[in-house]
């Protein structure tokens, strides 16, 4: 079941207003845990937004130049089993007389002994 959840800034101390210098991912992105979302910067240093979780970027509600302060909603994002799904492409089909050749078996071969 995949449920969206909504992203915001964490708690970022006492910073009030601070920019949003950089938005590092667009709709329907793939993010991982711990992916940077936007970036930030106080008069101290830049901070990013990271990801809770693994999952789809449903929608961005920031733009570059805006003032955000702890609390302020980030972007929304789709997690669960579709998100997950959307993460790990496939790999290529094997075409009809390509060898599995260099793929070892479980298993070695000969004795233990």
């Amino acid at each position: 079941m995949n449920a969206v959840i909504e992203v915001r800034v964490p708690d970022i101390g006492d910073f009030k207003d601070v920019p949003v210098i950089g938005i590092e991912v667009s709709p329907g992105d793939t993010v991982k845990a711990e992916d940077p979302l936007v970036t930030l910067e106080s008069d101290k240093a830049t901070m990013e937004v990271p990801a809770p979780a693994s999952g789809v970027v449903k929608e961005i509600k920031l733009k570059v130049g805006d003032k955000v302060s702890e609390g302020t909603l980030v972007l929304l994002l789709e997690t669960g089993a579709g998100a997950a799904a959307a993460e790990i492409p496939p790999g290529p089909p094997l075409q009809r007389g390509e060898s599995t050749a260099g793929i070892s078996p479980p298993f070695a071969k000969g004795g233990a002994g």
